[in-house]
């Protein structure tokens, strides 16, 4: 678990990443969604929470299908957000407070109402044909396949006039582009140009492990394990329509782009297990993307052991050039304060802010946003509707941020397009500003922290033998030694002081997630309090 190197390490791998859903972070224009000026007015609060870096989820032209994920145009910006000149300013805005700025690029697959599909779907011999991936039926009719959306119900769309079949990943609104076209491929090497020519920091690639397919499009093999409280994408093993090694070398190409532009990050969605996510960062010779994602702490059972074993599993399978990653909510997850509580969330909230590698947080988990109960009548998210059964609804993680205890919470002068959370008069941003206990507060304490603490920033990580509800390590960069020791559960666990390498002189506790720590008002009793986590500086004997 060391650092990659001795080098000046990159913006992207001390700082910390935090993702904005555009339709909910702020309206500036009476109409309940969030756009660009909304963002803009907002960017002190990000600035004084302490993060480093924004990522924007989409903001193209969209007929909104899946909100965002079926671009239209990957050159412009959706009048529902602004335009280019709107984007221009708030990425002079983002850049002028020392921020990065970080754009959501959807490179499996378009919108149906995107020029290229509309010439493709003209006819059997258009010359965007090939463009997005065709097929004629199968020997008896059908589906070419049996390769099923990530939605529910076949992958492949028939279309009349020209009778053959298109694939889609996700929506039929959303046809898969075909990666093995080379003028495909040239063309969205120049959308990524576009926006690195303008300035952008970088780029996070939405489902990059699903860009490429089986060049024959065989038949994935059935799940033996599926049952019937999963989705029925799960029903099949996805061996052919997902990560496929010619894949790879389109990320290569993509990294050398990026490079060419200087320092840039890129950031690779990849729902993989371990072994197969981090062959994506490539070699050191030849690079891929900067941060495959790792959604360890999304998926893993909220208990001591388990997470421990899922970080030492992870660490070990990181090439020693990769630097990880960690992220706990997003756009598409359940927010962890509803997965665990608002008690434990600040525990959650040390946890990804004093791991090793680069931390993204996910806007409105700064205020411990929990469960939001959305009405049937105001379901937006194509995924619930299609399988409502299943309770994977993303509306619940999307809903605005309430900024004030103002009518519609700071956010609209209207009805939101979602709900807010049901307690937005009390948890809100202005009243948690006002809040010394508050996990606002908590988090700004904690950015500020690690920003100050190159072993946090920079340092090694050694797990630490502890208590069963006990989750320890150590993190050390030169002579500066933390121990960061996270009780998940509700009763009092000692701290793991006898597990550490070496006889102490002493520790002083630094931050704590119950209370505000002030120069050692913290006397040290060897305990942790129930859902309690603790950063203590160590002092080693002479």
């Amino acid at each position: 678990m060391e650092c990659p190197s001795q080098r000046q390490p990159a913006w992207w791998e001390t700082g910390v990443i935090y993702q904005i859903y555009p339709r909910s972070f702020q309206d500036s224009d009476s109409d309940g969604v969030g756009d660009l000026a909304g963002i803009e007015s907002r960017l002190d609060h990000l600035v004084r929470l302490g993060i480093d870096a924004i990522w924007l989820s989409p903001i193209y032209p969209s007929p909104m299908a899946d909100f965002g994920y079926d671009v239209a145009d990957y050159c412009d910006i959706d009048p529902i957000f602004g335009d280019l000149d709107g984007f221009d300013r708030l990425l002079a805005a983002v850049h002028a407070r020392g921020l990065k700025l970080v754009l959501d690029f959807v490179p499996n697959h378009s919108s149906d109402q995107h020029p290229w599909f509309v010439e493709s779907r003209a006819s059997r011999d258009n010359p965007k044909r090939d463009w997005y991936i065709w097929r004629d039926p199968a020997p008896g009719g059908g589906p070419p396949n049996n390769w099923i959306s990530d939605f529910g119900g076949s992958s492949w769309q028939r279309d009349a006039p020209t009778g053959q079949y298109y694939l889609h990943a996700f929506l039929k609104q959303q046809p898969d582009l075909n990666w093995r076209n080379p003028e495909l491929r040239l063309a969205m090497m120049s959308v990524l140009r576009f926006w690195l020519d303008r300035g952008v920091d970088g780029f996070r690639m939405d489902v990059l492990w699903h860009i490429v397919k089986d060049a024959s499009l065989r038949n994935n093999p059935i799940n033996r394990d599926w049952t019937s409280d999963r989705t029925e994408r799960d029903r099949l093993i996805q061996t052919y329509s997902t990560d496929q090694p010619d894949a790879h070398k389109i990320a290569c190409d993509f990294r050398a782009l990026a490079d060419h532009y200087g320092d840039r990050v890129l950031i690779g969605e990849i729902c993989l297990p371990n072994d197969r996510l981090v062959q994506w960062y490539g070699t050191a010779e030849r690079p891929q993307v900067h941060l495959p994602v790792n959604f360890g702490l999304m998926e893993t059972q909220w208990n001591a052991s388990a997470l421990r074993r899922m970080i030492a599993d992870y660490e070990a399978c990181l090439p020693a050039f990769g630097w990880p990653n960690w992220v706990i909510g997003s756009h598409d997850a359940p927010r962890i304060a509803a997965r665990v509580g608002d008690s434990q969330a600040r525990i959650a909230a040390m946890l990804l802010l004093t791991l090793r590698g680069t931390p993204t947080l996910y806007q409105g988990d700064e205020i411990g946003i929990g469960e939001v109960c959305i009405p049937r009548d105001r379901v937006r998210d194509p995924q619930d509707l299609r399988q409502p059964e299943l309770g994977i609804g993303r509306d619940r993680s999307r809903t605005p941020i309430p900024w004030d205890d103002h009518e519609f919470a700071g956010f609209s002068t209207v009805d939101p397009w979602l709900p807010l959370n049901d307690d937005w008069r009390d948890r809100n941003v202005a009243m948690q500003s006002r809040n010394s206990d508050s996990i606002l507060s908590l988090y700004q304490t904690l950015l500020s922290f690690r920003r100050s603490h190159p072993a946090l920033t920079s340092g090694n990580l050694t797990l630490i033998d502890s208590a069963d509800d006990v989750l320890a390590y150590e993190r050390q960069h030169g002579d500066q030694r933390l121990l960061i020791a996270m009780n998940l559960s509700d009763q009092m666990r000692p701290l793991p002081l006898s597990s550490l390498d070496q006889k102490l002189a002493g520790t002083d506790v630094l931050v704590s997630t119950l209370r505000p720590v002030t120069g050692g008002d913290r006397p040290h009793d060897e305990t942790l309090e129930p859902n309690e986590g603790l950063i203590l500086k160590i002092y080693g004997q002479h």
